[in-house]
């Protein structure tokens, strides 16, 4: 599990990032203040796999507490409000990994935190389910030996479900994913389509296997 550093002083938004991150299986801390942000990161006893920072906060600035990650070797995404690409590139000179303008949507959020825990390494880029595997650096998607040519909404929800073994993905949150990566919105009778192709895709040489279980009323579900 990663876990993952909040330092944001506002409880309207720092509550509901925490719920979705741990929904979607990261741990999350919180701190609302740079002095308790630099205790946690420089607690040794605690390692963080990335921290997501505010800007501005009430006792300093957030480039104080991404010199303690940096010193740590943790990727850091900045929060912020500010609209100044003075600010912002200072950032990036500094070394941060990325930065998200509030207001944000979870999605995109999410999105980045990926792509900064694979850039500093810590990311699995290679993720296994039996005989199927999927190489997230690559793009391609394997099953044995054998490369799955995937369409691009079919590699989209093989990515989903294999990064959420063993929990079920409600259709909404699949359309969701689908849309908020490609920018195609596709209707309910499109997503079944999608998943009936690659259902079909994954069970060639295997027909009796059944790696995507519907869940009547829930969603879908892949097991390990």
């Amino acid at each position: 599990m990663y876990s993952i550093l909040i330092v944001e002083d506002a409880r309207e938004i720092y509550e509901p990032l925490c719920r979705n991150l741990e929904r979607e299986g990261y741990s999350t801390d919180v701190t609302t203040t740079q002095k308790g942000a630099i205790d946690r990161l420089e607690d040794m006893q605690k390692p963080y796999d990335l921290a997501l920072v505010d800007l501005m906060l009430p006792d300093g600035h957030g480039f104080a507490v991404y010199q303690a990650a940096e010193a740590r070797h943790i990727p850091v995404i900045f929060l912020t409000a500010i609209d100044d690409d003075y600010t912002l590139s200072t950032g990036f000179e500094m070394g941060a990994f990325d930065y998200i303008r509030k207001p944000y949507r979870e999605k995109e959020l999410l999105s980045r935190i990926r792509s900064a825990l694979r850039k500093s390494g810590k990311l699995n880029t290679e993720i296994r389910c039996r005989d199927l595997r999927v190489d997230q650096t690559k793009g391609i998607a394997y099953k044995g030996d054998q490369e799955l040519y995937l369409t691009r909404i079919e590699y989209r929800l093989f990515l989903v479900f294999m990064n959420n073994l063993g929990k079920t993905i409600t259709r909404q949150r699949l359309i969701e994913e689908i849309w908020d990566i490609t920018d195609e919105y596709i209707t309910d009778n499109a997503l079944s389509v999608h998943i009936m192709h690659l259902r079909t895709k994954l069970k060639e040489g295997t027909p009796d296997v059944e790696y995507i279980q519907t869940k009547h009323g829930l969603g879908y579900r892949m097991d390990p």
